[in-house]
């Protein structure tokens, strides 16, 4: 909107529009292709055996279409950047040192402080019961 200088109405108008479209579009079996965003298309999946997990018993499940998104290239290249940038940062920390480089010097661990605990007050218990044997006489 704000960019385009659009009121709400007519930027909600034209979002719609576009999804009519593509809507339309593969739901009449034709890939809609987006460039440097991704590709949305429907495939047609065939009938297989499948196993129930829990069972083992064999299930047939049967053919059907599914709505399937490919994003392109451009776009995957994006977010991976995007997280590649912290994970290539936290891998560089985890990395060993290389062969014959010197291993740095081992922390010693802080004493523990001893955990002192109260003891529990005891309840005052009646007599205990002893189990009664029988004698041989």
């Amino acid at each position: 909107m704000e960019r385009l200088e659009l009121s709400r109405k007519d930027a909600v108008a034209l979002i719609d529009g576009v999804f009519e479209d593509i809507q339309a579009a593969v739901v009449s079996g034709e890939p809609v292709k987006i460039p440097g965003f991704g590709q949305f298309k429907v495939r047609d999946r065939a009938a297989r055996m499948a196993r129930n997990p829990a069972t083992g018993a064999q299930v047939k499940v049967p053919a059907k279409r599914v709505f399937k998104f490919l994003p392109a290239k451009a776009l995957k290249e994006a977010v991976m950047a995007k997280r590649g940038a912290r994970a290539a940062s936290a891998s560089k920390a985890k990395k060993a040192p290389a062969r014959g480089a010197a291993k740095p010097a081992a922390k010693k661990a802080a004493p523990r402080k001893a955990v002192t605990r109260k003891a529990a007050p005891r309840k005052a218990t009646a007599a205990k019961k002893t189990t009664s044997r029988k004698k041989r006489r």
